[in-house]
């Protein structure tokens, strides 16, 4: 992409290779965007420390950053800044001189912004929309991991104008829209104004920094307040606080389902394994016979979700279901891992709140039962602290506790800090102290699983990102050769 299809038109005549604030990973001919502590404390950002890039200017150079943008206010009297003044765009705000670039880039781009938000799956659904589109012969960029918040979606359309690439390759961009703070997703959709706006589910989640779960819907809601023109909303039927949102938009909805009546359904959903679903996928164009490979219903409506974006897309069902039949998990996100020893873990160790926790522990206790293969196998959750719950997150443990306590699960092991209400929790509701066990760090937990676990096993393993029970899967992946692998040395 050229400088002079930008903002930094009048600093900078010269190819630009893309963007970037790490200087760390910065590459040659890229723009370096020094972001300053006083930038994070004007925007969505709950830390409470923040590096300061422009200490780091040097590096950025050294490693061939073609220019950096800097706040205006660090340029008087900094001598260091002024003698590399010929390569330094000053701004007020670095995070809005970001944003504002990757504003402009859709701007003057003629295809679809797909944005998705919810308490969770947003990763999930992203990664689904996006096969499906691309297995249907649409050019599809997408949010990278879950860069979702007020750097990673502008970063994230901005890989549409790095390494070569223009936006006229892509006829759509899928993006996840975070939520940390009430606020941010309205200031999400001015950085990318959604053409669809998908809405998955309303759960507990961030609530350190909201006042209610009521607060947590009226945030996530204004994807579909600030919708386009013209824009489609995609809403979950099976969510009373989406269905909700329906009275936000008066253009076109499409929605989607398991237990309601709603415009995407599945129906004769049968659970062939453990982590494979059949189903009749119903639209408003057709149905279709489509296949499941990720473990849980909450993955069933993450696929419904795609199936609606493909639908406002005019995509046919029996096209989005030969694209479902080839999806498979995202990496630690119910990623399942079957190790030669007869035992398999499902990885969902990327992230953890009560909803998506239960969610997996179902689909685990589920799984088990709908199948005659699965019966006799033990069901083992180790579930990893859930962090920003606020003020109710002791009370959140536990009640998740009492529920997985009444699925027909063998053994739950709690991870670190307050996963020790979750294991009381489930001993207040009648599990025994051998099938519970609280373990203070990931190490431990990782040691004990090394010594649990069995042939038949269908193991479980979730956690908040910070938690690392990613941890415990390395461990076993180290110990235990998976399905034709060969045995780990020593």
């Amino acid at each position: 992409m050229r400088a002079d299809t930008t903002a930094t038109a009048e600093f900078f005549d010269k190819e630009l290779t893309g963007f970037s604030i790490d200087t760390r990973t910065v590459a040659p001919g890229e723009l370096f965007f020094a972001l300053a502590p006083e930038d994070y404390r004007r925007h969505y950002f709950t830390a409470t420390q923040f590096d300061d890039a422009h200490r780091y200017l040097a590096q950025a150079f050294a490693r061939g950053a073609a220019g950096a943008v800097v706040l205006r206010a660090r340029g008087a009297g900094d001598e260091e800044l002024q003698a590399l003044s010929d390569r330094l765009l000053l701004v007020d705000d670095v995070i809005d001189a970001l944003q504002a670039v990757a504003h402009g880039v859709l701007e003057h781009w003629d295809g679809q912004v797909v944005g998705i938000t919810g308490s969770a799956g947003k990763t999930t659904a992203k990664d689904l929309t996006a096969h499906v589109l691309k297995s249907a012969g649409r050019r599809v960029s997408k949010t990278q991991k879950n860069f979702n918040n007020e750097l990673g979606l502008p970063l994230s359309i901005l890989q549409m104008v790095s390494a070569g690439a223009e936006a006229t390759d892509f006829d759509a961009a899928v993006l996840e829209y975070g939520q940390s703070m009430f606020g941010e997703i309205a200031k999400l959709t001015e950085v990318a104004p959604p053409d669809i706006g998908v809405e998955l589910l309303v759960a507990p989640a961030h609530l350190e920094f909201f006042d209610s779960i009521e607060q947590i819907a009226a945030g996530k809601a204004q994807l579909i307040e600030n919708l386009k023109p013209g824009g489609i909303a995609v809403l979950n039927a099976d969510d009373e606080r989406v269905a909700a949102m329906r009275a936000k938009h008066t253009g076109r909805t499409v929605t989607f389902g398991i237990e309601n009546q709603a415009d995407v359904m599945a129906a004769d959903i049968e659970r062939a394994r453990f982590g494979l679903t059949r189903f009749r996928l119903c639209t408003p164009l057709g149905e279709a016979i489509a296949e499941l490979s990720l473990p849980g219903r909450h993955n069933l409506s993450n696929a419904l979700a795609a199936s609606s974006v493909a639908t406002c897309f005019g995509i046919m069902p029996e096209v989005i279901a030969a694209a479902l039949a080839t999806a498979r998990p995202t990496e630690m996100r119910g990623e399942v891992i079957d190790f030669a020893q007869e035992f398999s873990v499902i990885d969902d160790s990327y992230n953890s709140n009560p909803a998506s926790l239960l969610s997996m522990a179902r689909a685990l206790a589920e799984g088990r039962a709908a199948s005659a293969d699965e019966r006799g196998r033990r069901a083992i959750v180790v579930a990893g602290e859930m962090l920003e719950l606020g003020a109710d997150g002791a009370a959140l443990h536990r009640a998740a506790g009492r529920e997985i306590a009444s699925l027909d699960v063998d053994l739950l092991w709690g991870v670190r800090g307050l996963a020790s209400e979750l294991i009381e929790g489930a001993r207040d509701a009648g599990m025994s102290a051998a099938a519970t066990r609280f373990f203070a760090t990931t190490e431990e937990a990782a040691a004990a699983l090394l010594d649990e676990v069995r042939a038949g096993d269908l193991v479980l393993v979730k956690g908040s990102r910070s938690v690392r029970t990613d941890k415990i899967v390395t461990a076993l992946r180290e110990r235990f050769p998976t399905v034709g692998e060969d045995e780990p040395t020593t």
